[in-house]
């Protein structure tokens, strides 16, 4: 089983997270940009992280054999921070990056005004630079979320099939698939989407969203689990669907998504050296 991870957030995950999603099967992800949990206070803080997905992440995904990629945005939740929000004119500099596939996260946490202004200028961002986008719908009024959404979208330059909306469940899968975007679901411990909730979900619409499909981890630094994606193929083919239905969800849908950016690289950098700038993964030697 080879498995694209489209979204997870190993800035928040161990060595050993990436030696297990190896040897299950994981060989290439995308890291989208979210909020850490501690509120930045300077647009400086998202230089420094935008600069780790970019730099130090790649080194320690190719150090286990996975390719890393990353989506850059100023996250929903922080959008309402006025000290955050000077980050969008730094942004473009940044999406002509090599690893950048995608514009993301971005979209509505409690969809204020302020998160209006940042999906839209991020929506145009991605426009302007040939990117597709991630788009976060928010955990609290998810079907509300997404209608607002999707009127966002139908006004920006951004075409449909380069947008997808993520963390989607059984209320908003219609929605979604009427208005011709990618479909994303997050597959995470007590909250979002469980296996047999996505099995559900594949089994009812079928052929009318398997090609739009992206099943995600979302692992970051709540409970979660980055093996999740290995766990929704398993229950695929206990449920009857074939190997080539868990490839399609699980590899092929991911990449042609993001290869529509023109940076998709698969295979990752092979290390030359165990040092990043002059640090290394390993701790206790000389």
């Amino acid at each position: 089983m080879r498995i694209f991870d489209p979204h997870i957030h190993m800035t928040s995950r161990t060595t050993d997270d990436y030696t297990a999603m190896h040897d299950a099967g994981v060989r290439a992800l995308v890291e989208p940009s979210f909020w850490l949990g501690q509120p930045r206070t300077s647009p400086a803080t998202f230089l420094d992280y935008f600069d780790s997905l970019l730099g130090w992440e790649p080194f320690r995904a190719a150090q286990h054999g996975i390719a890393h990629h990353c989506a850059l945005a100023l996250n929903p939740k922080e959008a309402n921070d006025p000290r955050c929000t000077p980050v969008l004119a730094e942004l473009p500099r940044y999406l002509h990056k090599d690893r950048v596939v995608a514009v993301g996260e971005i979209g509505y946490d409690a969809m204020t005004p302020a998160e209006d202004h940042a999906l839209a200028a991020q929506l145009q961002l991605a426009a302007d630079h040939g990117l597709p986008a991630l788009v976060h719908t928010p955990h609290r009024d998810k079907a509300a979320g997404v209608a607002r959404t999707l009127d966002v979208l139908r006004e920006s330059d951004l075409p449909p099939q380069r947008v997808v909306l993520d963390h989607l469940n059984e209320t908003t899968v219609a929605a979604a698939t009427d208005n011709g975007v990618w479909l994303g679901f997050s597959v995470y411990p007590d909250t979002k989407m469980d296996e047999a909730r996505m099995v559900a979900v594949l089994r009812e619409y079928g052929s009318a969203i398997m090609d739009r499909v992206l099943v995600n981890s979302a692992a970051d630094w709540g409970r979660s689990d980055p093996l999740k994606t290995r766990g929704t193929g398993l229950a695929m083919l206990a449920a009857g669907f074939c190997e080539d239905d868990v490839d399609r969800v699980l590899w092929r849908n991911p990449v042609a998504f993001y290869a529509q950016s023109g940076r998709l690289e698969l295979e990752p950098d092979k290390p030359t050296t165990d040092l990043y700038q002059g640090n290394s993964l390993l701790r206790g030697g000389s």
